[in-house]
């Protein structure tokens, strides 16, 4: 019984020096963390140090750190707010860019109505003298139509031919040469080939 006394009491001595050894360590870390911090602040809002050696050592003197320390927070402030009034400007800057481009957007889209309008009324113009120029075709002795498709490009004339009434293609069509109403045929034939069957 006697030999664990000792041996208890050894035990509670280490732990008891251990703990205000470790709060001493502690306190003292925090101390040189915060002066170390304090010292970068000052340093990066270029507030003048004491010679480095002389922080170190506690020697330094602090009564003038906190109104340098509003002055630079004070000059981050404006700068800050400089900061802020060029951003305002650069997005007016973007919005005006914007607006305008949404102008130039809007007129290039009436652009394109308009000349998809006039491409619609020039298609409705061609389609019409087309078919006038067929009905002539179609009103013509066809010997005589028969003359002018000989002397068409086969391809155009197949287009004509195509667009005439029945009758008369078949009577310009007999008074044409064998070989170019042979070429028509093909032509008018295979038109409509590449359309898929539903």
């Amino acid at each position: 019984m006697s030999g664990l006394k000792p041996g208890g009491r050894t035990r509670r001595r280490k732990a008891g020096s251990v703990l205000p050894l470790t709060a001493v360590l502690l306190i003292g870390s925090g101390l040189v963390r915060l002066g170390g911090e304090a010292g970068q602040v000052l340093a990066q809002t270029g507030v003048p140090l004491a010679d480095e050696q002389a922080l170190a050592e506690g020697m330094c003197d602090t009564s003038e750190w906190p109104e340098e320390m509003v002055r630079a927070i004070r000059g981050r402030e404006e700068n800050v707010a400089a900061a802020e009034a060029r951003l305002s400007v650069r997005m007016a800057d973007l919005a005006a860019i914007e607006a305008d481009l949404t102008a130039q957007l809007a007129r290039l889209t009436d652009a394109e109505a308009a000349l998809s309008a006039t491409l619609a009324l020039a298609e409705t113009a061609a389609r019409d003298d087309l078919a006038r120029l067929t009905q002539v075709y179609e009103n013509m002795r066809p010997a005589e139509a028969a003359a002018l498709f000989s002397q068409m490009d086969p391809a155009f004339g197949a287009g004509f031919v195509g667009m005439m009434r029945p009758d008369a293609a078949a009577a310009v069509m007999s008074n044409l040469d064998p070989s170019i109403a042979y070429v028509i045929s093909v032509i008018l034939a295979g038109r409509n080939a590449l359309v898929p069957n539903e």
